[in-house]
């Protein structure tokens, strides 16, 4: 147990965080090429069969949120107590979130159930959409267990510093799935076409094996954590500190479902054009979210560790690392987008119309990506210290309580430069907020003898 936790309390911060942050950037990449692989399989079957699946979304959204938010609760608690040096409250968390990540696999295996037909009623079209939307849907959500447990163990790792194995893994479930695409939807090498269920078979198969696989080295001697039932007492503290961050960060990974919605109703009343702008938008902007969130996930950890470690000097220099690294992939995002956006659109349609809008939008909003480096950072540095809420206040502001409002009253009088600008302006305050809270937060986390209760970085 040893060598890794000396790793994140000694090795030097930015070639830790990097090391820590490349694996899941990697695996993050890898899952954003597979699902619009996977959207174009599925779209070769018909117009009918892409709707349906889309009408899915919301769904298999949730099972994310839930399994990536209590992923996060998880992965700090288990850090804070390794750098505590607290190994039987390593084991009795791990044990807890084990049985949790199973109560939570009941849950949806009861809302697939009873819950999927109701649901996607409300949104199909017709019979025809409805009925291939549900034998999708009711597979990946009652068999939702696979992607549950993989998350749960791959927080586990990633908690102890272990970035390789989550990223093998993931990749692993990538490259099954999309095997698995063609051969199940089309009915290759003999077996029956089965359509939009070959689909989520594909998928859940995947998840499956990934989870398989994860436990199979979970469940190895050189991990150190260990799920222990024999010993295991029941606490409501450790539910409670895990849920604590677990529920502000699955609320957090559900808004921009949300906000897209809230958006596309009132680009809807502005131009054709705009929603499918923002369709695109929303595809490119995440290939350079996902690298800023590849270093987010590499710097929970390592403060949670340091944390518990009261080694209060490597938090703060985690931070002003972490805060360089994301600075600079977001600055290259917005040098791409103001460079090429015309380029970058035609990828997707080139249609007159869509490039003109596309090309506004691409640079308008990528003025902020910068601005947000802040925020993304002191949230994650929120997460990982057990305050989870003061995270999602600032998502909240800027998700909600901003950009909706500021894009409907601009867009009355400049149109669809107005929907745009909101995001700039949304991502300045939100990152004001942050600051501000961060810089009160701190007077509570760090000690006030603060160079006494240090220990040099090395």
């Amino acid at each position: 147990m040893n060598t890794t936790e000396n790793l994140m309390g000694t090795k030097k911060i930015t070639p830790l965080l990097l090391s820590m942050s490349i694996p899941p950037m990697i695996s993050m990449m890898i899952q954003a090429l597979y699902n619009i692989v996977d959207s174009i399989f599925v779209a070769r079957l018909s117009p009918d069969a892409l709707t349906a699946v889309s009408l899915a979304f919301p769904m298999q959204n949730l099972v994310l949120a839930l399994s990536v938010g209590f992923g996060i609760g998880l992965n700090a608690c288990i850090a804070r107590k390794l750098g505590a040096k607290n190994y039987k409250a390593v084991e009795q968390t791990a044990t807890h979130g084990f049985l949790l990540t199973a109560l939570h696999s009941i849950l949806f295996m009861l809302i697939g159930i009873f819950v999927t037909k109701p649901f996607l009623s409300i949104f199909a079209q017709n019979d025809q959409i409805l009925n291939m939307s549900c034998s999708y849907t009711y597979i990946v959500i009652i068999c939702a267990f696979g992607q549950l447990f993989h998350l749960y163990a791959e927080k586990i790792f990633q908690a102890t510093g272990n970035m390789i194995t989550p990223m093998f893994i993931q990749g692993l479930g990538a490259i099954i799935n999309i095997i698995l695409d063609p051969i199940l939807i089309f009915g290759l090498f003999g077996l029956p076409a089965m359509g939009i269920a070959g689909a989520a078979i594909a998928t859940i198969t995947a998840q499956i094996i990934s989870c398989g696989v994860s436990f199979i080295l979970f469940f190895q001697k050189k991990n150190p954590v260990k799920i222990n039932f024999k010993d295991f007492k029941f606490s409501m503290d450790i539910i409670k500190s895990i849920y604590t961050i677990a529920i502000p960060s699955s609320l957090m990974i559900a808004l921009p479902s949300v906000l897209v919605g809230i958006l596309n109703g009132i680009l809807i009343g502005l131009s054709d054009f705009g929603v499918g702008v923002f369709g695109i938008y929303n595809k490119l902007q995440t290939f350079i979210v996902m690298p800023a969130g590849g270093v987010i996930q590499g710097l929970r950890p390592i403060m949670s560790y340091n944390y518990g470690a009261k080694n209060y000097n490597r938090m703060r220099e985690s931070v002003k690392s972490a805060l360089t690294i994301t600075g600079i992939i977001m600055f290259f995002g917005t040098l791409l987008f103001l460079a090429l956006p015309k380029q970058i659109i035609s990828l997707f349609n080139d249609d007159p119309e869509i490039l003109k809008v596309g090309v506004s939008a691409l640079r308008i909003i990528s003025v902020g990506f910068v601005v947000s480096t802040i925020s993304i950072v002191l949230c994650g540095a929120f997460e990982a210290l057990g305050h989870g809420m003061l995270s999602l206040k600032v998502s909240l502001l800027k998700s909600l309580l901003i950009i909706p409002p500021a894009a409907f009253i601009f867009s009355r009088f400049i149109g669809l430069y107005g929907v745009w600008i909101a995001f700039p302006l949304a991502e300045l305050i939100a990152s004001v907020a942050a600051l501000i809270l961060y810089k009160k937060f701190s007077k509570e986390i760090y000690p006030h003898n603060f160079k006494k209760n240090t220990r040099v970085i090395k």
